[in-house]
Order: structure tokens, then sequence, then C-alpha cells
């Protein structure tokens, strides 16, 4: 049923959101290094790779560049256009096509790219590997300021991502597989629309009150 979900929503917002779609598309070819998509190779269902799509907003070689797959606030590597795109999400809009060709589902554990995969505890990638991943889930909504955590000077950033970040999303991603249902596909996606409306809500915390409590560095942060 999740996937019948996964193809009317996706053809449907296709559809809905071409106004913004196509002229978002005209612009970055015109601007930055006149690239309309970016492509990178993320870890899927049964740890298959497959491309995902996203609006170009780095430059192109910016997986080979200083944090790597780990992108922090006032990144010297997003192109002009790219911070508001990416502030509005409105870069993740091309996984649709993702979600239609079935590689992704509407909701899901965001897919990593290989290297932050495998900074999620064994058990974690694990779980994550049994569904498919996700445009939005519970990961998503709770480190949907995760740029600005990582904007602090005083840490060694990626090594605060690998000992603190990665596995408490682990830990959440572990949660929504075992929570893994129709109920659970519909109320993430009514708090991604809250979350977007209300960046600064916490609702999720009361739809769902048995979330795995994150550790004591982020206590306060998220």
């Amino acid at each position: 049923m999740q996937r019948f979900f996964d193809i009317v929503f996706s053809i449907v917002a296709l559809i809905v959101l071409a106004p913004l779609l196509i002229p978002t598309a005209i612009v970055l070819k015109l601007t930055g290094e006149g690239e309309i998509f970016f492509i990178q190779q993320r870890v899927g269902k049964d740890r298959k790779m497959f491309g995902l799509l996203k609006f170009a907003t780095m430059l192109k070689d910016s997986p080979n560049m200083a944090m790597g797959t780990v992108t922090v606030k006032g990144d010297p590597r997003v192109l002009p256009m790219g911070s508001f795109l990416r502030k509005t999400k409105i870069n993740e809009l091309p996984q649709l096509i993702n979600i239609l060709f079935g590689d992704m589902s509407i909701i899901g554990p965001r897919p990593q790219a290989e290297r932050c995969f495998l900074a999620f505890p064994e058990i974690s990638q694990n779980a994550i590997i049994q569904v498919k991943p996700g445009l939005s889930g519970i990961g998503s909504i709770i480190f949907r300021n995760e740029e600005d955590i990582l904007d602090n000077p005083d840490i060694d950033r990626l090594k605060f991502y690998d000992d603190v970040i990665a596995p408490y999303k682990g830990e959440l991603e572990q949660w929504y597989v075992k929570h893994h249902s129709l109920y659970s596909y519909f109320m993430l996606i009514g708090l991604t629309v809250w979350t977007i409306l209300f960046s600064g809500s916490h609702l999720y915390k009361a739809v769902f009150s048995d979330l795995p409590k994150p550790p004591r560095s982020l206590e306060g942060i998220l």
C-alpha cells in the first residue's frame, strides 16, 4: 500500500509543483556552473546504490573538497542560489522522480552517501537497509537544522558528526523501521509539512512519545 501512495503522491506533486520546478531549473541553468541537477550515489534498500537527484546547490567537485559529504552553515561550496534552495528544501524536490522510479519512498530513512552511511553503528545500518530511503522521515524532521548544529568552529565537525550525530540518527532510523506502518507514514508526512511551516515546532515529541532520547551533547539543540 505504501508503494501505491508513493506513486500517487509523487505524480500529483510533480504536476502541482511544475510551475516551481521548471523556473528553478531554468535559473540554475543560467547561473552558477550551469548545472541543473546534482546526482550522487546513495545507499538504498538492501544496500543497493542508486543515483539520488537534487537541484544543484553546490560546486560540482564539492564531495572532494573540505568537509566532503557533510555540509555546514555558510559553506563556501554553496552556489549563489543554493542557500535559498537548501533552506526551503526545494533542492530535494527532484527526488520525487526517484520515488516514482521506486528507488525511494515519500517517508523513510534519509538516503546517505556511503561515507555517512558507514558512520552509523552496524546495528543501525542493518535496520536502515530493510526499507526504502525517504524524501523525509523522523531523522530529517529532528535534524532539520543540522547545518546550524555543525556551525561551530570550536568543534571538530567531522568527528562530532561521526561520534554524536550519526549514532543518534541511527537510533532514530531504527525506531522508524521498528514502527514502519501506514500510520507512521501518514503521520510523518503531516509532521514534515508542519515542520516546514513552523520550523521551531517540536510537535513530533507529542505525536511520537517513545522516540529515543538524544545524547546530552544534543539536548537543547534539536
